[in-house]
């Protein structure tokens, strides 16, 4: 009898999983815009319009940045954030998300 071991890594909802889709081909629009005034609450239904579109985001902690999101969950989106140089993964919880604004 033979055995095969076939190396895997468990799904656990710590995982990092990148979903399909990749980063854009080139930068974000060159502009920044402006931060929006008032009462704003972000959910997955409002930030889900914004898959796959350039994104900016305005969170609590963070400075402003120009997102890319391919995913959105229940709690959290995940995309990629440009750098200033080049697009790179991340994932961000709604609740850390100030105000966003998709183009």
């Amino acid at each position: 009898m033979f055995r095969f071991l076939i190396p895997f890594t468990p799904f656990t909802p710590f995982t990092p999983q990148r979903p399909q889709g990749g980063p854009p081909s080139g930068p974000p629009p060159a502009f920044i815009p402006q931060m929006p005034i008032g009462t704003f609450a972000v959910d997955p239904g409002a930030i889900s319009n914004c898959l796959f579109r350039f994104t900016y985001i305005w969170p609590f902690q963070l400075r402003p940045f120009w997102f890319f999101p391919t995913f959105v969950g229940p709690r959290s989106v995940a995309g990629y954030r440009w750098n200033g140089f080049s697009w790179n993964y991340f994932g961000i919880d709604l609740r850390e998300i100030r105000f966003f604004q998709c183009f």
